[in-house]
């Protein structure tokens, strides 16, 4: 009975912390104008890291850029367009540009968190219409976005005002996921062979 509930005990803490890992994902992107629509000759390059937790309304992105053919104008995420890694959408987050992103340079580095459950993270069209009207919609829109592929990060520029390079979002395997499944295997393992046992 006692090896029952340290069971059930175990598989409860890794049910929790897995829920936990799958509220905070990293996405990331590698920057360049090949990637923009239409594509461009820019030797413009950068990449990009989005750690977003919806359970904690918290975004944080950096971003690297370097070799721009002229100086940056904006930045921000677009969602959500109609195919993964191809193709346009509107912008998703705030407008023009995000807080305090590094204008009027070819090279730079930015590092910003949001309050995913303020309005001003958000693009109001955006808001409108992919997340039902209300800030709870967009950031589960959002989220959809990102792990569909059909969300990307773009650097707007005087040579490139459409955008110069820009980067389609991917999921990372988190390494807390595989540790768990690691922690749960002897678990399970040792229950199938108690079973096999009786």
């Amino acid at each position: 009975m006692l090896q029952r509930v340290t069971m059930a005990a175990c598989a409860t803490i890794a049910l929790g912390l897995a829920t936990t890992a799958a509220n905070a994902t990293v996405y990331t992107a590698t920057l360049s104008g090949a990637i923009e629509a239409p594509p461009n000759e820019s030797p413009g390059t950068g990449s990009v890291t989005v750690d977003f937790d919806i359970a904690t309304h918290t975004m944080t992105i950096d971003v690297t850029f370097s070799g721009l053919l002229a100086p940056t104008t904006a930045a921000h995420i677009h969602c959500c367009t109609a195919a993964p890694e191809t193709g346009t959408a509107g912008v998703a987050t705030e407008l023009p540009t995000f807080t305090g992103f590094p204008t009027g340079v070819t090279s730079g580095t930015y590092s910003h968190v949001f309050d995913t459950s303020l309005a001003a993270t958000w693009n109001p069209n955006f808001v409108t219409n992919f997340g039902g009207g209300t800030i709870a919609g967009a950031e589960a829109a959002f989220m959809a976005g990102l792990e569909s592929g059909t969300a990307y990060l773009n650097l707007h520029t005087e040579f490139a005002p459409g955008g110069e390079i820009r980067g389609f979002l991917q999921p990372v395997p988190e390494p807390a996921t595989f540790a768990l499944l690691a922690l749960g295997a002897p678990v399970v393992l040792l229950a199938a062979r108690r079973r096999r046992g009786k």
